[in-house]
C-alpha cells in the first residue's frame, strides 16, 4: 500500500591538455596537479554499515516535466493537466504517466519525492550533484573553483574501488550538444583528480535525419558509450599502455607540460594507479556490452540511452562506485534527442521519444537490478535539474519551474512504496515538505555512508560542508 512520507524537517542555453586531465576517473594527469590527494584519503570517515555501495543517477537534461509524469493532476483544469492521463503503478495510490507503463510497475522498488524546490534556474546538474540550491551566479559552465560533485567527495571521502574507475559519467559530458561543459559533474575545488571518466559515443541513424526537429519528432541515436581515456586518445593507444616503460614516458612527459614536480614517492604511487587502471581487463569488460545476451539488448533498446544505462549496470557490478548519465545527445553538431526542455511541443516531445525511451530503458535498470539482487547495495536515482510550470503555454509548451519536481530515489536504504511530499492542486508549490537540492545531496550521502557535515577544503583552505546546508531526508531513507 502507497504510504505517503513525512519528516520533522519540512537546454535552452590529437589530445589536447585540457582533454588529458578530464580523464580524471582514471587520475591519469589530474592527480599530478595535487599529489597529496592522490591516495583518496578516508578524510571524513566512511560508515561502513551504510546500505549503498554504489550510485547510478540518471540526469533528465532540461527538466523533466513534473506535471506530466509523476505527480499528474488529473481534476486540474485543462491547461494545467495536460493532454496524458494517469495509470495506477505497483504501488496502490501511485498513479504515473500512461505512456510509462513498464516503469509503472516498478514502483514498488522506489520513493518519490514531489517536492524538490530550489532557485537554480538553468541547464547544468550542478544543483543535482553539489546540493546548491541557490540562484545561478556566473553562469552554469564548469569553474575550478566549483563545488564539487558527490561522485567526487565520495572518492575523496576514501569510497574507492579495485581495477575499474570510480567514477563514470556517460554519453559525455554534459552539455556537449551545444559545445558547452555544464558544471556539475567534476571535482571542483578538490582537484581535477576527482573528476570522472567521461566516455565518449559516435551516434548512428537508422531513419532519415533529414527536416527531423530534436523539439518534436527526433531521430534515435544509436551508439555505445567507448573509452576515449584507454584506446582513442593518440598518446595512450591500448598498444603503448601494454608497455610499462612508454606509459611511464608520456606520464613523464605530461607532468613536465603542466609544470608540476610532485615527490617521487607521489609520482611511484600514480604511475602505479595509472597502470592499474589503464591496462585493467574489467575495465574495458565493464563496457563491453556485447557480452550481454540479445534479448537483455532488447530490453534495455539498443539506443544510445539504453547502451549507456546497461554499461551503467556492468560498471557498478565490477565495482564502480558512481555511474551518471545525462540524457542529451548530438545530431548534426547540435543538440539532438534526449533533451527535456520543453518550452514548445511538450506532450509531442513526451510522446514521440521521451517518455517511451526512458520508460523502456530505466525499467529496464530497475528490473535487471533487482532481478540480480543489486538493488540491495544500489542506489539509482532518476531526476532532472528542475520541473515545468503547471500552466501549459501558447506553444503547448511548459516553461521552467523550480519551485517544484520530482525525484524517484530507487533501491538500497530507500523507503519503498513510498511518496515523501504533496504538491498543490496544480502541482506547483510544495503543501508539505519542501526538499532542497542540498537536501537531496545529503540523502545521497548518507546512503552511502559518507557524513554529509564532512569538511572538504577549496584551494584556499576554507572549510565547506559535503552537502552545503542539506540535511538528510529522513522520509526517504529507511
Amino acid at each position: 500500500m502507497l504510504r505517503i512520507q513525512g519528516s520533522e524537517r519540512r537546454l535552452c542555453d590529437g589530445l589536447k591538455r585540457r582533454d588529458l586531465l578530464q580523464v580524471g576517473g582514471l587520475g591519469l594527469a589530474g592527480g599530478l596537479s595535487l599529489p597529496t590527494l592522490l591516495a583518496s584519503e578516508a578524510v571524513g570517515g566512511i560508515d561502513s554499515d551504510a546500505p549503498a555501495k554504489s550510485v547510478i543517477l540518471i540526469n533528465l537534461m532540461g527538466g523533466p516535466s513534473h506535471i506530466d509524469m509523476f505527480d499528474m493532476k488529473p481534476e486540474a483544469p485543462a491547461e494545467i493537466r495536460g493532454e496524458f492521463r494517469p495509470v495506477p503503478s505497483s504501488v496502490p495510490g501511485l498513479d504515473v504517466c500512461e505512456l510509462m507503463p513498464l516503469t509503472a510497475r516498478t514502483m514498488h522498488h522506489s520513493c518519490v519525492v514531489r517536492t524538490h524546490s530550489h532557485l537554480y534556474n538553468t541547464h547544468s546538474p550542478y544543483n543535482m550533484l553539489t546540493g546548491y540550491s541557490g540562484p545561478v551566479i556566473n553562469g552554469n559552465h564548469f569553474k575550478p573553483t566549483d563545488h564539487p560533485s558527490v561522485g567526487s567527495v565520495m572518492q575523496h571521502a576514501g569510497l574507492g574501488s579495485v581495477g575499474v574507475p570510480n567514477y563514470v559519467w556517460m554519453p559525455t559530458y554534459p552539455g556537449h550538444s551545444q559545445g558547452k561543459h555544464r558544471a556539475g559533474p567534476y571535482g571542483g575545488f578538490l582537484g581535477q583528480q576527482f573528476d570522472p571518466l567521461f566516455t565518449s559515443y559516435t551516434p548512428e541513424f537508422r531513419e532519415s535525419t533529414e527536416g527531423r526537429n530534436a523539439h518534436i519528432d527526433p531521430p534515435v541515436p544509436y551508439a555505445t558509450p567507448q573509452l576515449p581515456a584507454l584506446d582513442e586518445q593518440p598518446q595512450l593507444g591500448a598498444a603503448r599502455l601494454g608497455r610499462r616503460r612508454d606509459l611511464l614516458a608520456t606520464v613523464d612527459k605530461v607532468r613536465r607540460q603542466l609544470g608540476d614536480t610532485p615527490s617521487s614517492d607521489s609520482l611511484g604511487v600514480f604511475q602505479q594507479k595509472a597502470l592499474e587502471l589503464l591496462t585493467s581487463t574489467r575495465t574495458r569488460d565493464a563496457f563491453d556490452i556485447a557480452r550481454e545476451s540479445d534479448t537483455t539488448r532488447k530490453r534495455y533498446g539498443d539506443h544510445l540511452f539504453g547502451s549507456c544505462l546497461l554499461a551503467a549496470r556492468r560498471l557498478v557490478e565490477s565495482g564502480t562506485r558512481f555511474v551518471g548519465l545525462t540524457f542529451e545527445s548530438q545530431l548534426n553538431g547540435k543538440i539532438g534527442a534526449g533533451q527535456w526542455d520543453t518550452h514548445g511541443n511538450n506532450f509531442r516531445l513526451l510522446k514521440n521519444f521521451l517518455l517511451p525511451t526512458l520508460d523502456q530503458c530505466y525499467s529496464a535498470l530497475v528490473e535487471d537490478m533487482a532481478n540480480r539482487g543489486m538493488l540491495e547495495d544500489t542506489l539509482v536515482v532518476l531526476m532532472g535539474e528542475m520541473g515545468r510550470t503547471p500552466k501549459v503555454n501558447k506553444s503547448a509548451g511548459r516553461d521552467h519551474w523550480t519551485q517544484c519536481g520530482f525525484i524517484v530515489y530507487t533501491g538500497a536504504g530507500v523507503r519503498q512504496a513510498t511518496v515523501f511530499g504533496r504538491s498543490d492542486k496544480q502541482a506547483g508549490w510544495p503543501v508539505d515538505f519542501p526538499v532542497s537540492s542540498a537536501d537531496h545531496v545529503a540523502t545521497m550521502y548518507k546512503l552511502v555512508g559518507v557524513d554529509p557535515q564532512m569538511a572538504i577544503f577549496d584551494r584556499t583552505g576554507r572549510e565547506h560542508r559535503a552537502a552545503l546546508d542539506g540535511e538528510p531526508i529522513s522520509g526517504v531513507i529507511a
